[in-house]
């Protein structure tokens, strides 16, 4: 599942970045961009993972009239893959090519399969279950920073217009160098790598976490709500594009995390 996730997602990434400089942009739900590179790629993803698993389930960012694509599992294994096809749209419908294809899979609910591809970098982030967190191959781990002047924490980049800015966003950004690339994915992945103490996503969707739960864990970071509560198991078949807000981070630093915001 592993090789035919990591397949996958080089395929589409490969296709994106052939297509970067010639997308066609529209606005979705009034408030998220997308491009039809992100159907083609989508598209792509999934007839790859038919080719070796066509009774498997299939939740994906893009499907019709601003829904999320759902086909449930035709077999008895109760198998998942959730797909972000272009994880970093704004970006990428802008010319910018900081984006992320993220491909993970679901087995009873929980994460066992993860591959977030960074085409433009060729990086390559990969783990499962009860396995290593790999980048290119080679291992990665989250690793033991503290939340300091000279650490970084990844943030969204817009919150609720009548809340404005969370204290905690304000104190994060004083205490740290804080970061967003614009992709949870790959920030995820960052996490995993050691590059950031931490990850805070706001409002993501369940293919924004599933490969990089499953990355991160492997690295030996932890994955929860904003309020420290396992976020998985999560049943596919409920799951119709409600938002997620997560904390990824290494052990020291999570805590530290998951205080701050319920201060």
């Amino acid at each position: 599942m592993l090789e035919t996730a990591i397949v996958a997602a080089r395929l589409a990434g490969q296709r994106a970045m052939e297509e970067i400089d010639f997308v066609k942009v529209s606005v979705k739900n009034g408030t998220e961009l997308v491009t039809q590179t992100d159907s083609r790629c989508q598209q792509i993803i999934i007839d790859r993972i038919k080719e070796s698993y066509p009774d498997h389930g299939f939740i994906a960012e893009e499907g019709d009239e601003g829904k999320l694509f759902k086909q449930p599992p035709r077999g008895a294994d109760p198998v998942w893959w959730i797909i972000d096809p272009i994880d970093g749209t704004n970006n990428y419908a802008n010319g910018a090519p900081l984006f992320a294809v993220s491909v993970g899979a679901l087995f009873e609910g929980r994460p066992i399969v993860g591959a977030i591809f960074a085409p433009a970098m060729e990086s390559m982030f990969t783990a499962v279950k009860e396995g290593e967190a790999q980048l290119n191959g080679r291992r990665i781990a989250a690793g033991t920073g503290e939340m300091d002047e000279f650490s970084s924490v990844s943030l969204d980049s817009h919150f609720p217009s009548y809340d404005g800015v969370p204290g905690w966003v304000c104190e994060i950004i004083e205490r740290t160098r804080y970061r967003n690339l614009g992709t949870t994915a790959l920030q995820m992945a960052y996490v995993a790598k050691g590059s950031f103490v931490a990850n805070v996503a706001s409002t993501p969707k369940l293919w924004d976490l599933a490969a990089g739960a499953i990355i991160g864990e492997c690295a030996g970071a932890v994955i929860t709500d904003w309020r420290g509560k396992d976020i998985f198991p999560l049943d596919p078949a409920d799951y119709e594009g409600a938002e997620l807000p997560a904390i990824l981070a290494n052990k020291k630093v999570h805590p530290q995390i998951v205080e701050l915001i319920n201060a």
